[in-house]
């Protein structure tokens, strides 16, 4: 792989990083100091319930990923970013520029979704 395009896909990876944490920092801020003046009545009050339930289901998913990011960066720190982590041959770039934190190849993501579709059927 060209260095050139694995500077562009860390970049990438920090970036995301960021707009998690930034992201989390913020619902944070909203929940433990909420702006009680504007919730009018019960309505306000269950919508501002309803919206804060789903920031944290997005934030959860954003966690999800924030660790999938983490353990992507560590890979280039250790030179094994872009292995594949079942049949070891290097994940193309274009998966790689898709998906950053992809640790299988095409061949191997696929083969894995055959037999957890086999499971589900």
């Amino acid at each position: 792989m060209r260095k050139r395009d694995l500077e562009e896909i860390r970049k990438k990876l920090v970036l995301d990083r960021e707009r998690i944490l930034g992201n989390a920092r913020k619902t944070m801020d909203n929940i433990t100091n909420p702006n009680l003046d504007d919730l009018n009545d019960e309505g306000d009050v269950a919508s501002s319930e309803t919206d804060q339930t789903i920031n944290l289901r997005l934030r959860d998913r954003e966690a999800m990923l924030l660790s999938k990011i983490e353990k992507t960066l560590k890979k280039f720190e250790e030179g094994t970013f872009g292995v594949c982590e079942s049949c070891g041959e290097d994940i193309s770039v274009m998966r790689l520029k898709a998906r950053p934190v992809a640790s299988l190849c095409i061949r191997c993501k696929q083969e894995m979704e055959k037999i957890e579709k086999g499971y589900a059927d």
